[in-house]
């Protein structure tokens, strides 16, 4: 006659802890759903089919893949204004809003870098006066949405040509320093044979000051000294720009 079979226990042994597999938590079946509708509309009218918010959505969904993002995305609207603007925020006042950590800047920030690359790509290489609409696109893509004043120089060749745009200084809400000899020297360093100044009023009316006025006329005439031409000097506003040499001062 055979032995019965042995019976295991399946008490945990002393000493030891049953291991338990954890289900990773996913997104809700609505949020699944109301993502892929929101992709599908993008792909099929673009971004003009859509408000700010759910924009913002679809960047935020990548920073954030297990979330409800609709309300950080209008609450990120609410507090800097519109979709440029959460874009340019600062990353201190970024991470000071709940929801908000590293992974949501570095979306933010890869989509205003590319969006300031393919502005750059339509005026770099090509003669900057017969494609000033291109030109003020580019600024005011790089410019207007800025928490800080930043000036910046645009050095042509003789042809007019863009062979350079770089950051000359940056500064608080309302200054910025400039140094006309540095702004000069670098053109001549440069080869180029003029030159347009741009800067930004974080206030948002791009009216100039009588600083701006003052060291435009400076750099004006440390560039006719050494042969260089100031074409114009541009200040960027959130919704329009001031040219002085439209409004006479040039």
């Amino acid at each position: 006659m055979s032995p019965p079979p042995r019976q295991f226990s399946e008490a945990p042994l002393p000493g030891f802890e049953p291991v338990r597999t954890r289900r990773r938590a996913g997104p809700e079946p609505h949020q699944v759903a109301h993502r892929k509708r929101l992709r599908a509309r993008f792909m099929q009218g673009g971004a003009e089919a859509m408000p700010d918010y759910e924009l913002l959505e679809l960047v935020l969904f990548r920073a954030i893949p297990r979330r409800d993002v609709k309300p950080l995305a209008k609450q990120l609207l609410m507090e800097f204004g519109d979709f440029n603007a959460v874009l340019a925020a600062p990353s201190a006042r970024l991470t000071a809003l709940p929801g908000v950590g590293e992974s949501v800047i570095q979306e933010l920030r890869i989509v205003a870098a590319a969006a300031e690359r393919m502005a750059r790509a339509r005026v770099l290489d090509r003669a900057v006066i017969a494609s000033w609409d291109a030109l003020l696109h580019y600024c005011r893509t790089c410019m207007a949405h800025r928490a800080t004043e930043q000036f910046r120089v645009l050095y042509l060749d003789r042809k007019n040509i863009l062979i350079a745009d770089e950051q000359q200084a940056s500064g608080t809400v309302d200054h910025v320093p400039v140094y006309p000899r540095e702004v000069v020297k670098r053109g001549l360093e440069l080869s180029a044979s003029a030159l347009i100044l741009v800067h930004n009023h974080p206030s948002g009316d791009p009216t100039p000051s009588e600083a701006d006025i003052l060291v435009t006329q400076q750099i004006v005439d440390a560039a006719e000294v050494l042969g260089l031409t100031v074409h114009d000097h541009l200040v960027i506003g959130k919704g329009r720009e001031f040219s002085f040499r439209a409004e006479g001062y040039l």
